[in-house]
């Protein structure tokens, strides 16, 4: 299939503008999306083409405008809100967790929330512990959000599309770090937002990861590979629901898993991922699964402390050769 090569930055925009143009009901709200740009440039543009209606720069108030684009979902619009980080998202918790989530249950099924919510998330750009933290697992956690994070220009492409195609609530997670990462685009996109995907084939270790952690991953199935050992990488891709079958299966054929993810240690999806492992695959493990995790701070300032503190290539390689036995 013929394709192209674009940034993920690039990617989101297209999408954005594939669904503006094909349903006068979308349109994108938030903070500096319109005159700016976008905190991140992913919107610029669309304020010239699609006029203030329908790009709505916001106040500065999160759990205000939060509220304003479920209220919209709920009156017949497709709203797309664009949180600029994760960490500010925690100020509309109540709409997202409280509303959005749950209307179609408190209803009895009468309502439901078709709202978009898109937000950058992550560490690695030296921007301190308040812009710099991964509370997707957290959102994972709540029944009636369906969560997905792109790893891909594929995917930042084509997830956008399927998302407001749901009737339900869905939180895009953007690893900020991938913005500019390019890669290569088929003319014809089609992603869905129900599965997880084997980004490589292995036969001796499964790496499960997802988001800004998965470069990092492949990078490690590439040196343990020069090592003699064939690593497996499966990209989660949705983090609600789980795609427990492709989890499992990869388990089940490598016999050993190392879970990589960003967020920190304690209650993290990478341990719901290894429990669910534990519930449904234990016997057919040969080792305890391992994780790689941020550690236990508030992300560092310091570009040295804040690199020690995430997950990183190195780590991951540590990590499967005390799985396999190797001296490290």
């Amino acid at each position: 299939m013929m394709g192209r090569r674009i940034s993920y930055r690039d990617a989101m925009r297209e999408a954005l503008r594939e669904a503006l143009q094909a349903d006068p009901r979308v349109f994108l709200m938030g903070e500096d999306v319109g005159r700016y740009g976008g905190t991140y440039a992913v919107s610029k543009g669309l304020l010239e083409e699609f006029g203030p209606d329908r790009i709505r720069d916001t106040p500065l108030s999160e759990l205000g405008f939060t509220g304003l684009g479920i209220g919209a979902a709920l009156g017949g619009m497709r709203p797309i809100v664009e949180v600029m980080t994760v960490n500010f998202s925690l100020l509309a918790l109540d709409p997202i967790v409280n509303t959005a989530a749950m209307l179609r249950h408190m209803s009895g099924g009468q309502f439901s929330v078709p709202v978009v919510i898109r937000m950058a998330t992550g560490a690695g750009r030296q921007l301190a512990a308040q812009h710099s933290n991964s509370f997707e697992g957290w959102y994972a956690h709540v029944p009636g959000l369906r969560v997905l994070a792109p790893a891909t220009v594929e995917d930042a492409r084509g997830m956008l599309g399927p998302a407001l195609a749901d009737p339900d609530p869905v939180l895009i997670f953007e690893h900020a770090q991938l913005y500019n990462m390019e890669g290569e685009v088929p003319d014809q996109v089609q992603v869905d937002i129900s599965s997880a995907m084997v980004r490589r084939a292995g036969t001796d270790v499964s790496l499960i990861t997802y988001g800004g952690s998965l470069s990092k991953t492949l990078q490690a199935a590439e040196e343990l590979a020069a090592l003699g050992i064939s690593a497996e990488v499966v990209d989660l891709r949705v983090l609600r629901p789980l795609d427990e079958a492709t989890i499992m299966a990869s388990v089940r054929k490598c016999r050993r898993v190392v879970v990589v993810d960003e967020a920190w240690r304690s209650g993290s999806l990478a341990a719901e991922v290894m429990a669910r492992i534990m519930e449904q695959a234990f016997f057919d493990l040969d080792a305890p699964p391992a994780r790689v995790c941020s550690e236990e701070v508030p992300i560092p300032y310091a570009r040295h402390l804040e690199e020690a503190a995430l997950p990183q290539a190195p780590k991951i390689v540590t990590a499967v050769r005390t799985l396999m036995g190797q001296p490290a």
